[in-house]
């Protein structure tokens, strides 16, 4: 099996590089921008008519939530105009397409969790944006999966985990969002779920279509960072009491505006391929890793 993997320096990129470096029976090709521009579609069906994929995993986006709402047309190139020109190379080939999408294609003002069927409603231009490429990949490639996730985190990249730690450095006490909720999702488990979901398709599965993939329990990001801070003070990673308080989304103004409810069902993904929620807890066990 062929598999060209985008954006292979980001967190869930560089996740599905180290986890198919393990497995012999793949023959990988990963790419980052500056191997490959995605926004160029000549350069696209170049690569992909070489090196003639089975599936694509596109891992790249523009994913700076506030910087979207004044890079308006960076935001659109990279999020909807890329992933449509690698699900149109993915077709002419026979290829699978996988594209990773968010939690912010929704408006965020749902009661109890969000389902792949539930009306959209994006609050920005980021979330905007991805909801464009969903539709573009959906609309150029049907053998696609388009997998939404939130709260990403690894120990690569900017995220979460890595900015409390960083902060736990040198501050005794800070302010978290406590009203806004959600499943935060380790990025090798969205890797493991799309390198099992692209085998599947190529051994015969066909439930194509549009996914939910994220962590359980659902939290807080005031209730995570506590969580953060505890597993770190267990590992000797933070040697203090960090004082921890919850503050709302209007006390932590931002440029775009965030979901306040980013919850996500899981049931279909287990259901068509057997993938279980991503254990976000089991992914804090060696925080010495995240600095």
């Amino acid at each position: 099996m062929k598999i060209l993997v985008t954006g292979s320096n980001g967190q869930v990129g560089s996740s599905l590089v180290k986890q198919l470096s393990q497995m012999p029976e793949v023959e990988f090709l990963a790419v980052d921008r500056e191997q490959l521009d995605i926004t160029d579609s000549e350069a696209v069906n170049k690569l992909v008519n070489e090196f003639k994929p089975n599936a694509i995993i596109n891992a790249a986006a523009h994913t700076a939530v506030d910087k979207a709402e004044q890079e308006v047309e960076r935001s659109y190139a990279i999020n909807r105009d890329g992933p449509e020109f690698l699900a149109q190379a993915a077709n002419s080939v026979g290829a699978t397409m996988l594209h990773i999408s968010t939690d912010y294609v929704f408006a965020g003002d749902k009661v109890g969790e969000y389902v792949e069927t539930d009306v959209v409603g994006p609050q920005g231009i980021y979330g905007q944006s991805k909801l464009a490429g969903e539709l573009a990949v959906a609309s150029a490639c049907p053998r696609h999966i388009i997998l939404r996730t939130a709260w990403v985190f690894c120990e690569t990249g900017n995220n979460f985990v890595k900015t409390m730690l960083r902060l736990a450095q040198t501050r005794n006490e800070l302010g978290v969002v406590a009203d806004q909720f959600g499943g935060p999702t380790y990025a090798g488990d969205i890797a493991n779920a799309l390198i099992i979901m692209a085998k599947a398709l190529h051994t015969g599965n066909n439930h194509y279509g549009v996914y939910h993939f994220a962590g359980l329990p659902h939290v807080s990001w005031h209730q995570f960072a506590m969580e953060v801070f505890a597993k770190g003070k267990a590992q000797g990673v933070i040697n203090k009491n960090i004082l921890v308080n919850g503050i709302t989304s209007e006390q932590y103004p931002t440029l775009a505006q965030r979901p306040a409810n980013s919850k996500l069902d899981c049931l279909k993904i287990e259901r068509s391929f057997g993938v279980m929620p991503s254990d976000w807890q089991a992914a804090l066990k060696n925080l010495n890793s995240y600095m």
